[in-house]
């Protein structure tokens, strides 16, 4: 569980690469700009624990720092919007996640750094050259792989060993052929359900139910945090195993809010010398994400 711990790291050394002390005057209050592309609600925890994780550090959130929240709501189309107004409100770091929220990120700005916070592939998507070296203003950290796939079908086929079909729910592409291809080489059917919009849910449950799907493995993103709700109660009333990619799902995650507030004690061994071309981009030996059987 290293994502919030990553996170400060990064913040803290890209705050003290500006050379914006903790104890600044108000002039020079150093602005975050958070960008997150699922809903409000679904943020609210993480939000809590980012800024205790702050105060930690000794950052109090309007008295030495300040932070612009932008929810997207699980709705790609507003995030070129919404960094519009984290650039118009001159923030020092932009901070997000997902492909897309950074690639629209990077694209608007080549000054302001943009940490991202938990995303697939970076140097295979383009938004960076290469992990040890991101080049440009794009770093942060990068938790999933193929190899996560995998084994959360591995589990699933452990908890539910009867199962043969699976509808594996996802919004973006990566990796979702490599999942497809692990899936079949489990002896597993996989059906592939792509949802666009949260409205799209209904039509995709349905197409679920109409191939006889009989668990369910549900990839990460905001599309698929901000309709949570709605892909558990499905799970639950057709009492189907489901694969989740976050205990978030299912319940809040006490252990993430307890690394955030310790988090930031760690920040002060890299105070000095770092500039975000050259910060590595890194890829924790443990994934944040939570796989959790509900059913």
């Amino acid at each position: 569980m290293k994502l919030f711990r990553s996170i400060f790291l990064w913040i803290n050394a890209l705050l003290l690469a500006f050379s914006i002390p903790a104890e600044a005057q108000q002039s020079n209050i150093p602005r975050i700009g958070v960008l997150a592309p699922p809903s409000r609600s679904f943020f609210a925890p993480r939000a809590d624990a980012f800024r205790q994780g702050l105060r930690d550090l000794g950052y109090v959130e309007g008295k030495n720092v300040l932070i612009e929240y932008r929810y997207a709501g699980g709705r790609q189309d507003r995030l070129p919007d919404l960094v519009a107004e984290l650039i118009a409100l001159k923030v020092d770091v932009i901070l997000t996640a997902t492909d897309a929220a950074v690639r629209i990120a990077k694209g608007s700005t080549n000054t302001i750094p943009v940490v991202f916070a938990a995303i697939s592939d970076p140097v295979a998507t383009g938004l960076i050259t290469s992990l040890a070296r991101p080049s440009g203003n794009v770093t942060g950290l990068t938790i999933l792989s193929p190899e996560l796939s995998g084994k959360r079908l591995e589990v699933l086929t452990e908890v539910a060993p009867k199962v043969m079909r699976v509808g594996i729910l996802f919004s973006g592409n990566i990796f979702v052929k490599e999942t497809e291809t692990l899936a079949k080489t489990l002896g597993l059917q996989p059906v592939m359900l792509k949802g666009r919009r949260v409205k799209d849910f209904g039509e995709l449950f349905g197409s679920a139910k109409s191939q006889g799907v009989q668990a369910l493995l549900v990839y990460p993103g905001p599309l698929m945090n901000t309709a949570r709700q709605e892909i558990v109660a499905f799970a639950a009333q057709n009492r189907l195993p489901a694969m989740y990619s976050s205990s978030e799902f299912v319940g809040q995650d006490p252990q993430r809010s307890q690394t955030s507030r310790s988090a930031g004690r760690a920040a002060d061994e890299i105070r000095a010398g770092h500039q975000s071309e050259n910060s590595k981009a890194n890829w924790p030996g443990d994934s944040t994400e939570c796989a959790g059987a509900s059913g």
